[in-house]
């Protein structure tokens, strides 16, 4: 990062420059990405010292982290507007004015062991001056700009010094104007007291062990009339005070909650008291330019997992010789599947994961999704290094998970309801089917390659990195069920694919976490909604999860073959691709997750959620909330292609009564 001299920083202000720089001698930091009115400040978030005057401090690293505040400046790194201290406050207290901002004593401890000399007070107290200029002209221009401004000052504090209840958010605010600002005060207080924090009771107050009595809010609101300095404690619960050490996981929940609660309560605040244009929701007052640590993050990742197929890999090659095999003799061989050798090195491999720096991506929700999303390939290559183990069970499980009591109870309930009948209207040949996925293709308007196999487990298959689609060579496709197939693959694993290709960030390409339950959940909507599942499909979706079941239930591949059969009347050769889809790679849980996801799109939809921003690519949606903050503020686009049968059934939302009374009585 860039420094600047101060009077760089001034100019760069009074001209509206958007920027991010040190202070020259770095004894503070600013980010403005954009003029708005409300600003962050921790001003004492830094620990450094210069080392004329390290030399003579008395204390210990610890004993001055005991009175810092590290990690406020990373609570509320998501906003627009931040500027930190770098510098101790045992160097020169930024909080204190002039006179008494150069400690003797602090917190009953001799700070020097030799006195400080007259110049090295004065090199402290000009950064203290400077520090102030900077904030003086920045509040300046935010008032004359927007009226009015808003200032969240962020500190920390020992918790454990006391010897009572304390709160974990604090606001002092017995310097503010209450008459004017009280109702703003206490919004604050809500918002803060409903930051959920794991197995910590969240207790927020107003002048409880602290006043705001510090002097940025002193500074600013003795010079600017228009300004509301809201100064705010947070316990150190987010680290051990006795030892330093701080815990990442509850600094994470802080950011997220600060995130909210900063957003709900400045929106209403410049909405209310400012001239800003903020748009209809809180998000508007956010940055929304994608960082250049996210691009950089997000191009590593792409191009580490850009040619990772799990699904090409996992396909056994020799898949119909093996079939032979298997039903020639009576279903007594154990097939033994041979699958295409793997093209990465699994350690190497997890060790570039590692290396991408994700902690610099400053909006927690960003963060969140990529960390996540590092995570799952953690999984997927421990799933692939152990191909054709009993291992890749293990990791499977890990990655997909396995049918919960309630997945099961679903699909028993599917597959012994009573048969129903749709005509199909007859069979598509194989011909025919190439050209009606190629014109659902051209209608669309991609370019994608159409390939006929032996070597898939499935009727067909979308391979997302080759940008291709693969259909089983020789299987008969009856008229009605093509339809929705098309629409499964075509409308839905090809538009998620090509509308992923049109954003900025790649990590849509790459696919969010578990997103198998979203985009097969889709994928089976759209064949409810053209009225193609008949009495078969249906019973599919449920042998899924009993096949998925009964692996992790210790069964082998033939005595599962056997129940699908006898138990549920399949027929052999379906059986045997249905057990093989299941037990490929050593067992493969992935088919649970059919039933299950269409059951969660169907309650996101029936809560009057738009399905759009799911469409944008292989998106999840647990993630929904911040995949539609980028698109709000504009860093990610909108879906590009849209499901054909999604906007039909908008226009004429008919749905065959039979599928609904079943469908309905799915548990969630």
């Amino acid at each position: 990062m860039k420094s600047l001299s101060i009077q760089q920083i001034l100019d760069n202000i009074e001209n509206e420059v958007v920027f991010e720089a040190y202070s020259e001698d770095e004894s503070f930091k600013i980010k403005i990405d954009e003029y708005i009115p409300y600003v962050c400040a921790a001003i004492h978030d830094g620990s450094h010292m210069r080392d004329d005057v390290r030399d003579k401090c008395l204390l210990s690293n610890y004993e001055r982290w005991y009175e810092e505040d590290p990690h406020t400046a990373e609570f509320v790194e998501t906003f627009p507007v931040l500027i930190q201290g770098c510098d101790s406050r045992f160097e020169y207290d930024l909080n204190r004015a002039p006179a008494t901002a150069v400690y003797e004593e602090a917190w009953g401890k001799q700070v020097w062991k030799d006195p400080l000399t007259s110049s090295q007070k004065q090199v402290s107290l000009a950064k203290h001056t400077a520090f102030y200029e900077v904030v003086e002209a920045l509040i300046k221009k935010l008032e004359t700009k927007f009226k009015s401004c808003l200032v969240y000052d962020i500190h920390s504090y020992n918790w454990k010094r006391w010897d009572r209840p304390v709160p974990v958010f604090n606001i002092g605010a017995e310097k503010v104007d209450k008459e004017r600002y009280g109702s703003y005060v206490e919004s604050w207080r809500d918002e803060l007291a409903q930051i959920e924090l794991e197995n910590i009771h969240n207790y927020s107050a107003i002048n409880d062990v602290f006043y705001g009595r510090g002097y940025l809010l002193e500074f600013v609101t003795n010079r600017f009339k228009n300004t509301l300095v809201l100064a705010t404690e947070v316990s150190k619960i987010y680290c051990d005070e006795l030892t330093g050490e701080s815990f990442p996981e509850i600094i994470n929940q802080i950011k997220e909650g600060f995130k909210t609660a900063i957003l709900n309560h400045a929106f209403q605040f410049v909405k209310t008291e400012t001239t800003y244009k903020v748009g209809s929701k809180q998000v508007n007052i956010l940055h929304n330019e994608l960082e250049s640590d996210l691009i950089k993050i997000d191009k590593q990742l792409f191009q580490l997992v850009n040619d990772f197929e799990l699904l090409s890999v996992i396909n056994p090659i020799n898949l119909e010789f093996e079939k032979k095999k298997f039903l020639a003799s009576k279903y007594t061989y154990e097939p033994q599947f041979k699958y295409n050798p793997l093209n990465i090195n699994p350690f190497e491999f997890k060790r570039k994961l590692s290396n991408i720096k994700v902690e610099k991506i400053n909006d927690i929700s960003i963060q969140n999704m990529y960390v996540d999303t590092i995570n799952s390939y953690f999984d997927k290559v421990d799933l692939l290094a152990n191909l054709g183990t009993n291992k890749f069970l293990y990791n499977s499980l890990r990655y997909f998970g396995e049918p919960s009591k309630k997945d099961i109870e679903n699909a028993n309930f599917i597959l012994y309801c009573p048969e129903f009948r749709i005509d199909n209207h007859g069979d598509y040949t194989e011909e025919e089917v190439i050209n009606l996925f190629q014109k659902a293709t051209d209608d669309y308007g991609f370019q994608f390659d159409i390939e006929v196999s032996d070597d898939i487990a499935s009727k067909a298959l979308v391979i997302n990195s080759k940008r291709k689609v693969v259909i089983k060579k020789g299987v008969k496709f009856d008229k009605r069920f093509t339809n929705g197939l098309i629409e499964h693959e075509i409308g839905v694993h090809m538009v998620t694919t090509m509308n992923a290709l049109d954003q900025p960030l790649k990590i849509f390409s790459v696919g969010l976490p578990v997103n198998t339950l979203t985009q097969e959940g889709l994928a089976i909507l759209s064949e409810y909604y053209t009225d193609s599942i008949n009495h078969n499909r249906l019973r599919e979706l449920g042998l899924r999860v009993m096949a998925v079941h009964m692996l992790t239930s210790g069964k082998s591949f033939n005595e599962t073959f056997m129940l699908l059969m006898e138990e549920y009347k399949m027929l052999p050769e379906d059986a045997f691709y249905l057990t093989t889809r299941v037990y490929r790679g050593g067992g493969f849980t992935k088919d649970a997750l059919y039933l299950k996801g269409f059951k969660t799109i169907l309650n996101y939809v029936d809560q009057g959620r738009s399905l759009d921003n799911l469409l944008i690519g292989k998106t999840s949606v647990e993630y929904i909330d911040t995949i539609d903050e980028l698109v709000e503020r504009k860093m990610i686009n909108k879906p590009k292609y849209y499901t054909k049968i999604f906007k039909k059934h908008l226009e004429n939302p008919e749905i065959n009564p039979i599928l609904h009374y079943i469908f309905n009585g799915i548990k969630d």
